[in-house]
């Protein structure tokens, strides 16, 4: 069965700092686009940041409310993409969800047949 496994939410105070990994699970990441989506609380899912994999010219993709903050990155032998999340703000709570997208550009976009992961909660206390 192919899946993505989100970890590393948690509860952080204002300026702090977590860093999430998304695992895949029956599948390899080569070639798959992986984006990174936040729905906060009564708001619309975004795509915060995306990494494609064009062999060594890798683009990645920032949402203007977190550059400069969130880096993301990957690393295809642990088949698994980072996020880690600097200087975390109260406006960055939500579920973030991974999503892996088939010889994709970013940012990728929500379609229906991509690969999710069930997300993971971060909450930032200010």
């Amino acid at each position: 069965q192919m899946q993505l496994v989100e970890s590393g939410g948690g509860l952080v105070q204002t300026g702090g700092s977590l860093r999430l990994s998304c695992v895949a699970a029956g599948f390899s990441l080569d070639h798959y686009a992986i984006g990174w989506f936040r729905q906060g609380p009564g708001e619309e899912r975004e795509e915060i940041s995306c990494i494609d994999d064009n062999g060594n010219d890798r683009s990645t993709y920032y949402y203007d409310s977190v550059k400069g903050r969130f880096t993301v990155s990957r690393d295809n032998n642990k088949n698994t993409v980072f996020l880690e999340m600097n200087n975390l703000k109260p406006e960055d709570t939500g579920v973030y969800r991974c999503t892996a997208a088939w010889d994709r550009a970013c940012p990728t976009g929500w379609l229906t047949n991509d690969i999710f992961g069930r997300g993971t909660q971060v909450t930032v206390s200010g």
